[in-house]
């Protein structure tokens, strides 16, 4: 649960200003209510360290006096780096990793099989390496790469646009991270003595996904409701698919369960988004809060999560198992409280 109740504790909302400014666009195609007609939105405008451009010269600058520890997970406030291993970690952004991770242990713990043997921890560390630093390292530098433009306003000290590593080795890069992360799902099945190769076709699936979100010409992350939702499904099924198909075999209901927390995941991604809402803008990403303003996204963020979690709650007692149930629903509590707290 650490990472749903992640919205309310990481983002404090209350350092949005809300600001009426009337701007005319295009509403995305996919978009049937809204196709093709002008309207007039509400943007917001963010704090200035989060959103606003800043000269490269200021922003260089910054990166130069922040912290070496930032730079190695890949996350804002990193120190500019030369070493070209730590720059490739970089991009990898190993802050990322956790929630993967977890997710392979849910997906263990889940089929009932795991054992506390070399041979299942062995395996399970070889699950965690392949959806951790190779996939989602492949799907954080390949986001990189084609988000270089965004990155330049957004964030000109991140390694593409500073000129820190050049885009051919950054290619390299994503193309042996997805070759290593592909090999080690099949290593996984023949390991697991599986006659259909599913935790391969799980991680050549999931790099499709990653693939798409990012790059032309379907660029999921265009459009906030589509790309966010690809992210949740990345990071929370995908991996917890992985774990439960390596030592057991997928349910329904676990597709269910796991697709329906994508949605709660949908919420989480929004965050991220807050961020960058001047390059989106600049250059025509329809995040959920370049669409609707700041002031409504954070609510979308936090409705997501919520009605998605009391739905299980829903599905849990409908299944006959109130005690977990009310265990979920004692979870979700505290967490509205907060999101309440700071939203307001």
């Amino acid at each position: 649960m650490a990472y749903v109740l992640n919205p309310a504790l990481s983002l404090n909302f209350s350092s949005f200003k809300r600001k009426r400014v009337r701007t005319q666009y295009l509403v995305s195609p996919l978009s049937l209510s809204l196709s093709r007609r002008r309207v007039t939105i509400r943007a917001a405008e963010t704090d200035a360290n989060e959103a606003k451009p800043q000269a490269p010269g200021k922003a260089l600058a910054a990166a130069a006096g922040g912290s070496s520890f930032n730079q190695l997970l890949g996350i804002k406030g990193a120190a500019r780096e030369t070493n070209k291993w730590k720059i490739r970690l970089q991009l990898t952004k190993p802050v990322t990793w956790p929630p993967l991770v977890c997710g392979v242990v849910c997906g263990a713990a889940a089929s009932g099989n795991f054992n506390w043997t070399l041979e299942d921890v062995a395996k399970s560390i070889v699950c965690m390496l392949m959806s951790g630093p190779f996939l989602t390292g492949y799907t954080q530098t390949i986001n990189d790469y084609y988000d270089r433009e965004i990155d330049a306003i957004n964030e000109p000290y991140r390694p593409i646009p500073s000129g820190a590593i050049s885009e051919n080795e950054v290619i390299t890069q994503f193309c042996l991270l997805l070759l290593g992360g592909l090999g080690l799902g099949g290593l996984l099945d023949v390991w697991a003595g599986h006659d259909f190769p599913i935790v391969f076709y799980l991680a050549l699936g999931g790099s499709l996904v990653s693939y798409i979100y990012s790059a032309p010409p379907l660029k999921l992350k265009q459009n906030g409701w589509i790309g966010n939702f690809a992210l949740g499904v990345s990071y929370i099924s995908l991996p917890w698919w992985a774990g439960q198909a390596l030592f057991g075999t997928l349910t329904p209901d676990i597709i269910v369960l796991t697709l329906l927390y994508s949605i709660a995941g949908l919420g989480i991604a929004i965050v991220n988004d807050f961020k960058s809402i001047e390059g989106d803008r600049a250059l025509g990403l329809q995040s959920l809060p370049v669409a609707f303003g700041a002031e409504t996204a954070k609510w979308i963020c936090v409705g997501a999560i919520d009605i998605t979690q009391i739905s299980v709650v829903g599905y849990l007692l409908g299944a006959g198992k109130p005690y977990y149930a009310l265990a979920l629903l004692i979870l979700i509590i505290p967490q509205v409280f907060f999101q309440v707290k700071y939203a307001s």
